[in-house]
């Protein structure tokens, strides 16, 4: 007696609805599957079938006879038997040609994103988010599915396992199948790629099983094997794309109910093995290791824990420990930063936002009028430029100073469990906090180029020297030219190879060519330091954008500030002549003499910096799935090219990486 579990996630690709109609065409072709006897509302009747589970036989990871990848080999060739007349209709949208087996592959991935990751995602999308997974990892895998040789289509199992096939008694037929829910029609290499990472074969005998299918399909339909060995690692990477769902799916839900630290450590490392084989065919880029994995599971548990069972860590996971250098504020009390962890489990993935070092979650507290962002500093990241000044302690300053600048008020500071640092801030998008913020990506509206430059000049009058008592010297310029400097001779083995031959001077060789330039003194002040689009948040006052984002904050020539943030942001000509004059005007001499002649250093300073930094960002992998670097990452090949000939050496004819 067969009942669909309501409760179940859907985490599966459906195409019938009527497992009855597949077991009745396969009547003829596989006799001894089971068929349906009864069918009434919400459940089905199926004969028995006699035998053991082979999982109870031989547990997945053990080596299967070959007598039986034989047998195993000859179920799935025997299915290209069964007629498409025979079979349910198939679904609107389903490919015309029964040979296309691109098209198939494209479509198993749409259908994964709206069978397994849509429904899914409100409840989700948040810890997906936060694991590095962003929302349309599979369209655009299916947007990467190459050409494929032509294979005609046929009945497909779909899911053949070592729990789906039964061990006759009397040992003809050997091997039965059941559980055919998952049954579809298309391109058989699917089912060979399903089977194979389903199956849990050692290493050692996957070349086994792939030509045991491919002789026995060779007997029955020659044209099924055409591009075997070129084709079969496409349907394996969407095998392992598609898995990182249910897998990251059922070890949460697994945890809700059972949260002890033997369980959060077997679901740590199922999540941490669904990412790793994920990783690649989703272009996730670097994948968070277990302890993140560990403390993105609590706080997505937090919010949802259930009465404690014993003796485990549930009791832990709203406990914090305050940072003692950024006392509360009166408005902002330890139940507040409780609500606000607790609302940040919570999220969903629209209010996840992921940088280049930080995941920011926005969060609305119960009983206050203003949302804020829980700010987390990623463990994972590894970020080339270095940071100087604490960010608490910037925002801070900026409070206290009496200056119009658009900044979040830090609000809390500490360490929630497991050992995972955080921050709370303001929000400064939109009070709608569903609404997605608004960025100036396609560079600044007149207004807004005014309201930055007036936040620039503002940041003058903050008194920099609680936060860098030493700041303020002569001599800026060359120390920004040493730390790009030590960038270089810092970058990884590979990244400094792969620099070399696209024809990047290395560390030294650098120093000798940057050497020949210098800037004149200017009276120092607090830089952002960052202010790319991303960092910048649209509003609709006269201020025109919040400056978030101040880990790279530094003291140093106010002129820097500017033109990083110029070769940062489309900005088109006018717009910069605008951004010029407004900001000499508004600032005395001792701030802006002599930029003239100097923003142009600094501007070339900024094209290499950008060749080494993004040209290490293809190699690692870092960051990628933040906004502003997948950008910058696009176009390195013009980066390239525009750095090359800043440093007056000879492009070389390589291709871009």
């Amino acid at each position: 007696v067969r009942i669909r579990r309501v409760e179940a996630l859907p985490v599966v690709i459906r195409t019938w609805l009527n497992e009855d109609e597949i077991l009745g065409a396969l009547k003829g072709i596989l006799p001894h599957v089971p068929q349906c006897l009864l069918k009434g509302e919400g459940f089905a009747i199926h004969s028995y079938v006699e035998g053991v589970p082979f999982s109870s036989v031989c547990g997945n990871g053990k080596p299967v006879d070959a007598l039986i990848v034989r047998a195993l080999a000859g179920l799935l060739a025997q299915m290209a038997q069964v007629r498409r007349s025979a079979l349910p209709p198939l679904p609107p949208g389903w490919p015309r040609d029964e040979t296309d087996s691109q098209g198939f592959l494209r479509m198993l991935a749409h259908m994964a994103d709206r069978q397994i990751r849509r429904p899914n995602w409100a409840v989700f999308g948040g810890l997906f988010t936060t694991l590095g997974i962003p929302e349309d990892a599979l369209l655009r895998l299916a947007e990467r599915v190459p050409v494929m040789a032509r294979r005609p289509y046929s009945l497909l199992h779909a899911d053949l396992h070592r729990d789906n096939l039964i061990v006759s008694y009397g040992g003809v037929p050997p091997l039965i199948c059941v559980d055919w829910e998952l049954a579809t029609y298309g391109d058989p290499l699917h089912d060979l790629a399903t089977h194979l990472v389903r199956m849990r074969y050692p290493a050692h005998q996957w070349a086994e099983a792939i030509d045991a299918w491919a002789e026995a399909v060779c007997d029955i339909r020659p044209a099924a094997v055409n591009g075997l060995t070129e084709d079969l690692r496409h349907y394996l990477a969407f095998e392992r794309a598609q898995s990182v769902y249910p897998d990251v799916m059922r070890a949460a839900r697994f945890l809700e109910g059972a949260l002890t630290q033997k369980n959060l450590d077997e679901a740590t490392a199922e999540v941490s093995r669904a990412l790793e084989a994920a990783a690649v065919p989703l272009g996730l880029g670097s994948v968070p290791d277990e302890r993140k994995i560990e403390r993105a599971l609590f706080r997505w548990l937090a919010p949802r824990r259930i009465p404690d069972r014993g003796h485990g860590p549930i009791t832990q996971v709203l406990g914090w420990q305050p940072d003692r250098r950024l006392p509360l504020p009166d408005d902002f009390p330890e139940s507040a930063v409780q609500g606000a962890l607790a609302m940040e489990g919570a999220a969903p993935a629209g209010r996840v936002f992921k940088g280049t070092a930080h995941l920011n979650t926005v969060a609305r507290v119960p009983g206050m009028d203003c949302p804020v962002v829980v700010r987390r500093r990623l463990p994972e990241a590894r970020r080339g430029e270095r940071s100087f000044l604490s960010e608490h302690a910037v925002l801070r300053a900026i409070e206290q100073a009496p200056v119009a600048v658009a900044a979040p008020r830090v609000l809390a500071l500490g360490e929630s469990y497991p050992d995972d640092p955080f921050a709370v801030h303001t929000y400064a998008g939109p009070r709608d906090i569903d609404r997605l913020p608004s960025h100036p990506v396609n560079g600044l509206l007149p207004h807004e180029a005014d309201g930055l430059v007036d936040q620039l000049c503002a940041l003058t009058r903050v008194d920099y020297k609680q936060l860098d008592p030493l700041a303020g010297l002569e001599g800026f310029h060359r120390w920004l030219r040493d730390q790009l400097v030590s960038l270089v001779a810092g970058l990884p083995r590979k990244s400094q190879q792969l620099a070399r031959h696209l024809g990047l001077p290395d560390a030294e060789r650098l120093r000798e060519i940057l050497s020949c330039y210098e800037v004149s003194h200017r009276e120092p002040s607090l830089l952002h330091g960052d202010l790319h689009p991303w960092n910048l948040v649209r509003r609709d006052d006269a201020l025109a954008l919040s400056l978030i984002g101040w880990e790279m904050a530094l003291v140093g020539d106010p002129l820097y500030d500017l033109v990083r943030h110029m070769h940062l942001t489309p900005t088109r000509p006018e717009i910069r002549d605008r951004m010029f004059r407004r900001w000499e005007r508004r600032l005395p001499p001792e701030y802006t003499h002599d930029w003239r002649e100097d923003w142009q250093v600094y501007r070339r300073l900024e094209i290499v910096r950008s060749a080494y930094v993004d040209l290490d960002r293809i190699v690692t992998g870092a960051g990628l799935d933040a906004s502003n670097v997948r950008r910058t990452v696009d176009s390195y090949a013009t980066t390239l090219t525009v750095a090359i000939g800043t440093l007056g050496l000879p492009a070389r004819s390589t291709a871009n990486p």
